[in-house]
């Protein structure tokens, strides 16, 4: 006789957690064995060990120590949570992982609650996790820690890039609640300390959800309006859960900036937020940061308040004093000493009557001779004065240029006239008038010689007064040509 197999419910139990299964939960009672075979596809095997896991372990909390951390593109993260015996494949989704208070990292022992699944694809079980924190210390702390110790690497906690305090602010920017205690202690404490100070209230909620973005925006309006001189983040104390805007990154790195100095008044003295390192002063309460934004202007009240009373009291001892003095001088002496003193002042104040006339008169004649210079001056530059001489001297010249052109006329004129009778005496015409004549060939040329004409040609002869054509009879070199004249 076989032992029957038992149920898919036993095994399951049997499997995940054997050290609590005894051989008695089992029914071995003796069947005769089932003559059935099923067969499982894989998926569908799968399937059904995975329901099984997940209504058995819907809602579990693993301790254990992350390995092997992933995060992806999408946001999910990916990491391996482990012990010193086993270990157990772990995905957070993006939705959870947004939730997250604190980085996780490898090495970190945290207890995660969620539910075990197994991913088909690869049938491979692994926990799906809602939640996370960090065993020993809480999650809000070790964010604190994490974010404080990269902003610290980034330098936003360097004490060069702080800057002071002004030193006299006229308007102070303060970022709270508008309700409760602590903006009336501020406005009480600023306004006894200096009564000048304006004081911008911008509400926040200094808690919750939206706390750390009305912070950011407020930072960066008060930074936009030039209406401030200095900022101030103020809330009373709590938890580390009511302080988490202040340990928010984001409002750390809107204080980093800020153009105007920024004073972290947040909590109690005990209590320290990131906004206190990254801001330029911290102040240990709202009460301390009014009186640290108003501490100079009230060290000079109290100084002139010092100055008072001591003027106060030196004003009461010279008047005792006089007062003794005068009770030890007799009546007629005094008399004739006050009357002295008056006659002196009556001579002082004349003598100042004169030396203030006298200075009267003598700067009353420089001014005189100063508004005459500048009349002169105005005269010598004065438009319709240089508009008459420029027309003195325009004309003089030109009368100096018409001169100048007449003289220049007789002279072309002179020098026409010799060149005309210069011309004249060269012209061949003026040759003609003393009784020579010029004789031209058939063709116009200036016949020069009897050898250039025969017996037969036609000759033109030009006298000074006119012209007559003749025919050549005979010619010989040498002798006398006689011509038949033509008209």
């Amino acid at each position: 006789m076989s032992l029957p197999s038992p149920s898919a419910e036993q095994l399951h139990s049997l499997v995940v957690n054997p050290r609590e299964t005894h051989l008695s939960q089992l029914d071995l009672s003796f069947e005769e064995p089932r003559s059935i075979r099923r067969i499982w596809p894989v998926r569908a095997l799968v399937a059904e060990v995975r329901d099984l896991v997940e209504q058995r372990y819907g809602d579990v909390w693993v301790e254990g120590e992350i390995s092997n951390f992933r995060p992806a593109p999408s946001g999910h993260v990916y990491f391996t949570l482990k012990d010193a015996e086993a270990q157990l494949p772990v995905v957070l989704f993006r939705r959870q992982a947004m939730l997250l208070r604190f980085r996780p990292e490898d090495g970190l022992h945290v207890l995660v609650r969620g539910r075990v699944s197994i991913y088909e694809q690869r049938g491979q079980m692994q926990l799906v996790a809602e939640t996370m924190e960090p065993v020993g210390a809480g999650s809000l702390q070790l964010a604190f820690e994490q974010l404080k110790e990269r902003l610290k690497a980034e330098g936003l906690f360097s004490e060069e890039r702080k800057r002071p305090l002004p030193a006299f602010p006229r308007c102070v920017g303060i970022v709270t609640s508008p309700t409760g205690a602590v903006i009336r202690d501020f406005l009480n404490i600023a306004g006894r300390r200096h009564s000048g100070l304006s004081v911008l209230l911008f509400p926040v909620a200094v808690q919750g959800d939206s706390a750390a973005g009305e912070i950011e925006t407020a930072l960066s309006l008060l930074n936009a309006s030039g209406l401030v001189d200095v900022i101030v983040l103020a809330r009373g104390g709590g938890s580390l859960e009511d302080l988490a805007a202040f340990n928010s990154e984001r409002v750390a790195r809107a204080i980093a900036g800020s153009r105007l100095p920024v004073v972290s008044a947040v909590g109690h003295e005990t209590d320290f937020t990131i906004a206190d390192f990254v801001a330029d002063l911290r102040a240990p309460t709202p009460s301390a940061a009014a009186e640290l934004i108003t501490e100079a202007q009230h060290r000079v009240a109290e100084r002139l308040a010092a100055q008072m009373q001591r003027l106060e009291r030196a004003t009461r001892f010279q008047l005792l004093h006089a007062r003794q003095l005068l009770g030890m001088v007799a009546v007629d002496r005094t008399e004739t000493r006050m009357r002295s003193l008056l006659h002196r002042l009556e001579q002082h104040l004349d003598d100042l009557c004169s030396g203030m006339d006298a200075a009267i008169t003598n700067t009353v004649r420089q001014r005189q001779l100063h508004v005459a210079d500048l009349a002169t001056a105005v005269l010598r530059h004065d438009p319709r004065r240089q508009l008459g001489a420029a027309r003195e001297r325009l004309s003089v010249c030109r009368a100096r240029l018409e001169r100048s052109l007449e003289m220049r006329i007789h002279a072309s004129r002179a020098d026409r006239n010799t060149l005309d009778m210069r011309l004249h005496a060269l012209s061949p015409l003026a040759v003609l008038d003393r009784g020579y004549a010029l004789v031209l060939d058939a063709r116009g040329g200036l016949l020069r010689s009897a050898r250039q004409i025969a017996a037969g040609d036609q000759v033109t002869t030009r006298l000074a007064d006119g012209t007559f054509t003749s025919r050549v009879e005979g010619a010989a070199p040498g002798k006398t040509t006689n011509t038949k004249n033509k008209k």
